[in-house]
């Protein structure tokens, strides 16, 4: 709680102030001043049972070898999808980024899978239950077709903005 108020506060004085999960890993002055992930950051800590590293890899077309070289050392990939009227349609586009990536993390390996599903406050209604699980839907139909078990794949509403199930 203490980091995320830390990087909240450097947010805001960077007029950035909804930025503050990202910035635990986005370290580069350019990731934060574009708002962006560029580069695969790492962070690790231990549970009772396990040792556990997060690798927050690149979203963003650009940086997609960086992606691959974060996505090839995971067990697990957390993938996060926009809820937005749009951003989720060119996202499970033949050629959006929801697509390449979930296909990536299968082809290297990873045979676990979360989606977030994030903006969950820019549906309309906000928080629409019938959005959600039309994007769970549509992702369910993908995901299967390329190897994953939908039924195994933990689907989480979230609101990156607002915090809503972050934590």
């Amino acid at each position: 709680k203490r980091t995320i108020e830390k990087f909240e506060k450097e947010a805001q004085e960077m007029g950035k102030g909804s930025f503050k999960y990202a910035w635990v890993l986005d370290k580069l002055k350019a990731e934060r001043e574009r708002g962006i992930t560029i580069d695969i950051a790492l962070w690790k800590f231990e549970t009772a049972k396990y040792y556990v590293t997060i690798i927050d890899a690149p979203g963003h077309r650009d940086f997609i070898k960086n992606m691959i070289t974060g996505t090839s050392q995971a067990d697990c990939a957390v993938l996060i999808v926009a809820a937005g009227t749009g951003e989720f349609e060119a996202g499970i586009s033949k050629n959006g980024q929801t697509r390449e990536h979930a296909l990536l993390a299968f082809t290297l390996g990873v045979k676990q899978l979360i989606v977030g599903v994030n903006k969950m406050d820019s549906t309309e209604p906000p928080y629409s239950e019938s959005r959600f699980e039309e994007i769970k839907k549509e992702v369910s139909s993908y995901i299967k077709k390329i190897g994953y078990n939908p039924a195994a794949v933990a689907f989480v509403p979230i609101s990156g903005w607002h915090g809503d199930n972050m934590l």
